[in-house]
This record gives structure tokens, C-alpha cells and sequence, in this order.
């Protein structure tokens, strides 16, 4: 089966963000440069998920992203399907 870039970006950022400890903020450049993803690409993905309550957003000097529940209540099954559609 074959997956669209979208989701396969979405998968590495969910992963990305699972590693860091509940309520640590990342912002989107590290994981950019963590995961040798584009930036331009991972900022149209993350609105996407951040509507869909994956995600958290904090803004300002020290914002960045985070899980909104803890890791293991996701799954691969959820993020293709928000993901493809």
C-alpha cells in the first residue's frame, strides 16, 4: 500500500513529537531538521491535525507543538485516515 507524502510526514511528526516528554513544546524547525522534512510542507500539515485535536499549539518564544494525549492513544490507523481522506 502506498502512502500519500502528507501522510507519511504526518506519521514522522506524530513519532517526532511521542519521543519528548508530556507537555514539552517543539518547535516545527526542529523537527524539520530532526526528520530532514520540509518546513513549507509540515506547515500545511499541521493545521490539519491541530483541528482534529492531535496537536496543541503554543504560541510565542517558547511555543512550538505537542501531543494533546499521551502517545499510545494514537494510532497509524487514525492519522492515515485524517490524513488521505
Amino acid at each position: 500500500m502506498k502512502f500519500s507524502t502528507k501522510s507519511r510526514y504526518a506519521l514522522r511528526l506524530m513519532a517526532e513529537l511521542a519521543r519528548y516528554a508530556p507537555g514539552t513544546t517543539v518547535s516545527l524547525k526542529e523537527i524539520s531538521e530532526r526528520q530532514n522534512l520540509s518546513l513549507k510542507y509540515l506547515e500545511q500539515i499541521v493545521p490539519i491535525l491541530n483541528k482534529s485535536g492531535f496537536l496543541k499549539t503554543n504560541r510565542g518564544y517558547q511555543g512550538g507543538y505537542m501531543l494533546s494525549k499521551p502517545p499510545r492513544q494514537y494510532t497509524v490507523g487514525d492519522i492515515l485516515r485524517l490524513t488521505e481522506g
